[in-house]
């Protein structure tokens, strides 16, 4: 339990076990689940943590309010990693209400057999006092479920935002940003990779909704954010306001994001060349090994996240059965999905008696309307260097 003010307590956990988020996205430093609760003459509790967590849970709670009923349990997000212990709560304070909205009711009822009557539904800017503070209620459909709420304090300055603002990463030295700092670096410099990568593999498809979210959000005097997972801010909310806000419009830094599979090293090769002639002219970039030869390499996660970051995207695949290898295949249409825009793409790869990874590539590329550049680079067989001209590539790349 930490005390944040006079009403607010963080009773969430740490999950330093997980090693994939959502049973997709690699955890190498962990991840919070962030709940709180506002103690007034009534105790609304936000949230719930994910199963597992149950006895860490309850003792949070008690800490922060000893001898007292939760009057209220304010579901936000119905996902599972929040709303685990809905049941739970309903057992141990038999008085409670949840306060949701009417897309979360089949939901409540679907998951943990919440009769209606035990719920409260609030409609957009509708609040419910808690005696000399009081919480309002805004919809933020599709950040990044379709019944998906914000709570509102206004006496504390403070919004309770889901997913939102969320990111990667446990919370091993401090809760909120102003008591975390490691090697000179403040909290938003220590998350913001992680906050990227939350965004891209989690909420990456919705940036429309994530810009109708923050134009409703904008006329708040906002002075704490308290999100699902990750640091509650309140020194750098500007940045991490100003990052969704870059990322929901899919604006990116000059840069390239270098993603390849290889099954036997040739285009493998070709990438690491190309690599170093990015290096030689000073050009930005990240790469990604997608078949996971490379020890704590993050994969297609880590790769969506420099897909936001950079607005060159290089992929290189050797033709397997006549088409893409299949794990650049998956790359390709996480970006698909994610509806990623105004990128630009080059091709390459190797093949040893009929090429079509580049052809497809650059199919897959056109359906995104990416400005492609040129019919990329196939090359047959063996890399080398008189073979295939990664410099020109570079070049190409720079202009």
């Amino acid at each position: 339990m930490k005390q944040l003010s006079e009403r607010i307590f963080y009773v969430g956990v740490n999950d330093d076990d997980k090693v994939l988020f959502e049973g997709l996205w690699p955890l190498p430093v962990g991840v919070s689940y962030n709940s709180y609760i506002v103690a007034d003459e009534k105790v609304a509790l936000i949230d719930t943590v994910e199963c597992g967590f149950e006895d860490e849970f309850i003792a949070n709670i008690e800490d922060a309010v000893p001898g007292r009923q939760i009057d209220y349990l304010v579901v936000n997000h119905m996902e599972p990693d929040h709303s685990s212990l809905v049941a739970l709560m309903l057992e141990k304070y038999p008085e409670l209400k949840i306060v949701a909205n009417a897309k979360t009711l089949p939901m409540l009822a679907g998951y943990y057999g919440v009769p209606e009557e035990k719920v409260i539904v609030m409609s957009e800017g509708e609040s419910l006092s808690l005696g000399s503070c009081s919480l309002s209620f805004h919809m933020i459909p599709m950040v990044h479920w379709p019944e998906t709420m914000v709570t509102w304090c206004d006496e504390e300055k403070t919004i309770f935002s889901g997913d939102a603002f969320g990111t990667f990463g446990a919370l091993e030295n401090g809760i909120t940003d102003k008591h975390i700092s490691q090697n000179g670096h403040n909290a938003f410099q220590m998350y913001k990779d992680e906050m990227m990568r939350y965004y891209s593999n989690i909420v990456g498809k919705y940036g429309g909704p994530v810009q109708t979210a923050l134009k409703k959000l904008a006329g708040l005097d906002i002075k704490r954010v308290c999100s699902t997972h990750g640091p509650v801010w309140e020194r750098n909310i500007s940045e991490v306001i100003d990052l969704y806000d870059k990322m929901s419009r899919y604006e990116t830094e000059r840069g390239v994001c270098l993603v390849y599979g290889s099954m036997y090293g040739n285009t493998a090769a070709a990438a690491d060349a190309l690599a170093m002639e990015l290096e030689s002219l000073g050009i930005p970039y990240a790469i990604h090994d997608l078949a996971g030869n490379n020890a704590g390499e993050l994969g297609v996660s880590g790769a969506l996240r420099d897909v936001f970051k950079y607005d060159t995207i290089v992929v290189g695949s050797p033709t397997y059965n006549n088409g893409i290898y299949p794990p650049v295949e998956t790359f390709m249409k996480a970006l698909q999905a994610r509806m990623i825009k105004n990128r630009r793409f080059y091709a390459f790869g190797s093949y040893t008696w009929a090429g079509a990874s580049v052809r497809l590539l650059n199919e897959m590329a056109s359906t995104m309307n990416f400005d492609i550049l040129g019919a990329g680079l196939s090359f047959p067989q063996a890399y080398t260097r008189e073979k295939v001209d990664m410099a020109a590539v570079a070049s190409l790349l720079v202009e």
